[in-house]
């Protein structure tokens, strides 16, 4: 399986997130979803991702909620009560389970749309 990145923005904040989650864990696929755009957010922001990683070091990780935590650990500055990262959703998987579900023809979709958060921002136009 060969190795590939993608990042759906290069704002700083998706650059440290790559940055980290490449060297956390070596992954054979990885991409950098920022969703923001999704949110009620001022333009160009960063603060809603979706990241997909592929990786071995997922083998000793058997459930979702342990992948889930070795990738909260590896952005733990970027997902902090003060860090930029407001909402991070995770697809962690072995390269093996990432195989299958493409042989499947099952992909990653988007995060839905935004339903209106607290309503403490500004409306977009």
């Amino acid at each position: 399986m060969s190795t590939t990145s993608s990042t759906k923005s290069s704002g700083p904040v998706s650059e440290a997130i790559t940055t980290k989650l490449q060297n956390a864990f070596q992954p054979t696929h990885l991409e950098i979803r920022n969703e923001s755009h999704m949110h009620n957010v001022p333009e160009n922001s960063e603060t809603h991702f979706k990241v997909i990683v592929i990786s071995d070091k997922f083998k000793d990780a058997k459930t979702p909620i342990s992948r889930h935590r070795l990738v909260n650990e590896a952005l733990k500055e970027e997902v902090a009560a003060d860090g930029p990262v407001h909402a991070l959703s995770i697809v962690a998987m072995t390269p093996d389970k990432w195989q299958a579900k493409l042989d499947k023809g099952e992909s990653v979709g988007p995060s839905p749309n935004c339903r209106g958060g607290d309503g403490s921002l500004p409306k977009r136009h």
